[in-house]
């Protein structure tokens, strides 16, 4: 009885201290280490706002026992076309991969590369191509082990000169990142160049190309706006959009241990999706608002402009789904899906940066200008522009309403203006947040504020009292930003 006794004291206590041991051995074990490879800069939004975020995020939640060293710009070697098989290989770990680079190889997730499919945000594209995934991309990146996918943020037209509508565009050379844009561009009777990101500066400044149909998170690293100073964007949908993953190694996924998978699991779909959505949303943001800032044309189509030239792309959707019928893929019930799951998320909230923007200095607001009907001003009193033929409207009639939005000094949401005037020329419309609603004028008046003291010379405004020596003027109205209806 006593050796049975012993027996069972013995082996409970082995039993309890099991765990404790191997909670020590863990500790004391090195982490496991993952290489992920990106061609994105390291100061770039991608690197800085979401790869390096969320690896930090699985190291924490793991404890330390997973680390993720981040190699940007292309640090391990290969070309951007090759991350996907990068990872496929195990010769990264995990990698930040664009399918489309490899046209005709990945047909399903085109689908959300058509012509005017995917949302002008890219939070609602990326949260609908997660779930769009799930359903029918499974087979397609069967070869690796799927952590999210995303779609970049909108494609604008940069241009020498505005595009207003289909007929500016023809005959133009422009600077397409995807065969389906250049699909695109084709049909709409521009000619499409494909070309490295890169080569696209010194490609405008010997007018290779007259133009580009890029996101808007490529205009700082590639200074496109130094060069063009018109861009074009279309409300509610995206005329072009680039698909991209985060794909891991198969292998390196299976043996990590039950409790690790969780962690990855866990940071992995929608979460990272949604982070990478919202990353490029506040990135667009904020590149549009300083282009604004420095006195660029933004012409924003609205939805009945629109419909024209998703009428004149009709040709892509039609001959994409032909190439889907003869791999035997039901191209209609993708589209159709796609659809569906881009109005489940059309309601997300804007996403905001994570930190508040420095404050900016007070600045005089500029006397309100009359506009013609659609068309919106952006003050620039911090670093007015000079005046520009283009930016400069006809006189409107007397029944049409001024309005002027706050200063797109920051990434956050203008105030909301006051009540519309009814003209039936004017058409309320949701535009992004740097432009403020086109039939939402305010009081006629702006009280003026605190003039600042670096403002140029410009013609002078009434001082705010008690009097300065000098007054300090107001800067110029900047150029327009339009809103074309048709």
């Amino acid at each position: 009885m006593r050796v049975a006794r012993r027996t069972f004291l013995a082996s409970t206590l082995a039993s309890l201290a099991v765990p404790a041991v191997m909670r020590l051995a863990r500790a004391d074990a090195p982490p496991i280490t993952f290489k992920l490879h990106h061609a994105f800069s390291a100061v770039s939004s991608v690197h800085d706002k979401f790869l390096s975020p969320w690896a930090r995020k699985v190291e924490a939640e793991s404890n330390g026992r997973i680390r993720i060293d981040i190699f940007p710009s292309m640090e391990l070697g290969g070309a951007p076309a090759q991350l996907f098989d990068q990872a496929r290989d195990g010769d990264a770990d995990i990698v930040w991969a664009a399918p489309g680079l490899t046209g005709g190889r990945f047909p399903k997730i085109e689908t959300f590369e058509l012509p005017f499919l995917p949302s002008r945000r890219a939070l609602v594209s990326s949260r609908a191509l997660q779930d769009f995934a799930a359903i029918y991309l499974k087979d397609e990146f069967d070869d690796v082990h799927p952590l999210c996918l995303s779609c970049a943020d909108r494609g604008v037209i940069h241009a020498y000169a505005p595009v207003r509508s289909i007929e500016d565009i023809r005959g133009l050379k422009l600077h397409v990142q995807t065969r389906l844009a250049g699909e695109a561009m084709r049909a709409l009777g521009a000619h499409p160049v494909a070309m490295p990101s890169v080569e696209l500066p010194a490609a405008l400044i010997q007018r290779v190309v007259d133009g580009c149909v890029d996101p808007w998170h490529m205009v700082p690293p590639l200074r496109l706006n130094d060069l063009l100073k018109t861009h074009t964007e279309f409300s509610d949908l995206s005329l072009s959009s680039r698909t991209y993953i985060l794909a891991m190694n198969k292998p390196a996924y299976e043996r990590l241990p039950r409790d690790l998978k969780a962690v990855l699991d866990s940071n992995s779909d929608q979460l990272a999706a949604g982070m990478a959505g919202a990353m490029w949303d506040i990135q667009a943001h904020a590149v549009a608002e300083n282009v604004a800032e420095r006195g660029d044309v933004i012409v924003t189509l609205l939805p009945e402009a629109v419909a024209h030239w998703r009428r004149a792309t009709e040709t892509v959707v039609e001959t994409w789904l032909k190439d889907m019928k003869e791999h035997k893929i039901d191209g209609g019930k993708m589209i159709a899906g796609a659809h569906a799951l881009l109005a489940k998320y059309a309601d997300l909230p804007e996403p905001q940066p994570s930190q508040a923007p420095p404050p900016q200095q007070e600045a005089v607001t500029p006397p309100q200008q009359p506009r013609s009907a659609g068309v919106t001003t952006i003050p620039n009193a911090a670093n007015p522009p000079s005046p520009s033929p283009i930016a400069k409207p006809a006189p409107p009639p007397p029944h049409i309403a001024t309005q002027t939005p706050a200063p797109a000094a920051s990434i956050v949401k203008p105030a909301p203006a006051a009540a519309p005037a009814t003209s039936p020329a004017l058409n309320p419309v949701h535009t992004p947040p740097r432009i403020a609603t086109p039939a939402s004028p305010p009081a006629p008046a702006a009280p003026v504020m605190k003039p600042v003291p670096t403002v140029s010379a410009a013609p002078v405004v009434k001082p705010v009292p008690p009097p300065a020596p000098a007054p300090t003027p107001a800067p110029p109205s900047p150029p327009k930003t339009l809103n074309i209806p048709l």
